[in-house]
């Protein structure tokens, strides 16, 4: 059977101009590991980070069977359930967390390389301990965002790392012979990091943005927080990565509760750990979802977001407008969205269209605070 991957739908992701379901790297993890794939046994194959399901469906094809797959984001595990629905190959595939049960027993990882090296740490450590003997990973991408450190976060937790030759401006890397510890040694994941000004500590999974750290537009965020609605006795974190925000609002707010949300899954774990190490879990509730799905229309009178900008490589602004859509729908009347962007994005029209009046908290060279009160 043969896949036309110009078939996927990115939906319910964002979907665009320049903003494609599959590409050339994806085609070719699936001709270089195409032998393998037909000599797999049932089960014997996991697919990691595929973004919408290119990977996974056209192994499908190939003729794999029983195929486990893990995706960071919900809105990718979605896309390839509706994508494997319309191909007549659901029965394939099963979506599982990123953790020893996805991993074990299995013989080749089809991997989309993350731009991030802690992610492809932790992925590699994970498959290094957990999988068959005689496992191989295939794992590809466009070469622009390819690095040669990547060779050797893999060299670290693999005998042999070998190179595909480029072919439309993509590339692959194939690693075997999985060693019992990491080559040099260091620190596992999730990992932790205090930041005595803000009073926190962070823990984050490989790949979380900006990791351990607290980016400067997320602290210059939290440095104008305190005149946030200091009566609400509910916040939400919107797209809360490593959940310092929440923690920080938990912390400083002895009676608030916080709702933590993200799309990323190794973002809810990091949240939940940090939620958990600054002692504030029984107020943290975190929550793997597309926005602001879980949560009712006009429930809440504070909404806290640093919006991302990018939409897997590309550069859009389609995803911090879905995020501000869904910040209207919840906001009670009067409550107010605190957000951080580049300020050279210029999102204040947009935030006074879509949510209600806004004013400008701070700004600084880089980032703009402001506060937009729901209609």
């Amino acid at each position: 059977m043969r896949f036309d991957l110009c078939a996927l739908r990115r939906h319910p992701d964002v979907e665009g101009q320049g903003l494609e379901a599959s590409d050339a790297a994806d085609r070719l993890i699936l001709d270089e590991a195409a032998s393998r794939i037909g000599d797999s046994a049932p089960g014997e194959l996991v697919v990691v980070d595929d973004a919408y399901g290119a990977l996974a469906l056209g192994a499908a094809a190939a003729g794999a069977r029983d195929i486990r797959v893990h995706q960071d984001l919900i809105t990718g595990e979605r896309a390839l359930a509706l994508n494997a629905g319309r191909a007549g190959l659901a029965a394939e595939v099963r979506s599982l967390p990123l953790d020893a049960e996805l991993l074990r027993g299995v013989r080749l990882v089809l991997l989309r390389l993350p731009r991030s090296l802690d992610r492809l740490d932790e992925v590699a450590g994970l498959v290094a301990r957990h999988a068959a003997s005689d496992v191989v990973v295939v794992a590809g991408a466009r070469v622009k965002h390819m690095a040669l450190a990547m060779n050797d976060v893999l060299g670290a937790w693999f005998e042999r790392v070998d190179v595909s030759h480029a072919r439309q401006k993509s590339r692959v890397l194939m690693a075997r012979g999985p060693r019992a510890e990491r080559l040099p040694p260091a620190p596992g994941w999730p990992r932790g990091e205090r930041h005595h000004d803000l009073g926190v500590t962070v823990v984050a999974h490989g790949g979380v943005f900006a990791g351990t750290g607290v980016d400067i537009g997320t602290r210059f965020l939290i440095g104008e927080l305190g005149e946030a609605v200091p009566d609400a006795a509910s916040a939400v974190d919107l797209a809360c990565g490593s959940g310092v925000v929440a923690a920080w609002l938990a912390r400083t707010r002895p009676s608030v509760r916080v709702t933590a949300t993200d799309r990323s899954a190794a973002a809810a774990a990091s949240a939940r750990a940090t939620a958990e190490v600054n002692s504030v879990a029984d107020r943290v509730h975190v929550t793997q979802a597309d926005g602001l799905e879980l949560l009712p229309d006009a429930s809440e009178p504070l909404i806290v977001l640093n919006p991302p900008f990018h939409s897997d490589a590309a550069l859009h602004t389609g995803i911090a407008r879905h995020l501000f859509d869904d910040a209207a729908r919840v906001l009670a009347p009067g409550g107010e969205l605190w957000c951080v962007w580049n300020s050279h994005l210029r999102y204040r029209p947009l935030l006074e269209r879509v949510v209600g009046p806004t004013r400008q908290v701070a700004r600084n060279p880089k980032f703009t605070v402001t506060a937009s009160v729901a209609r």
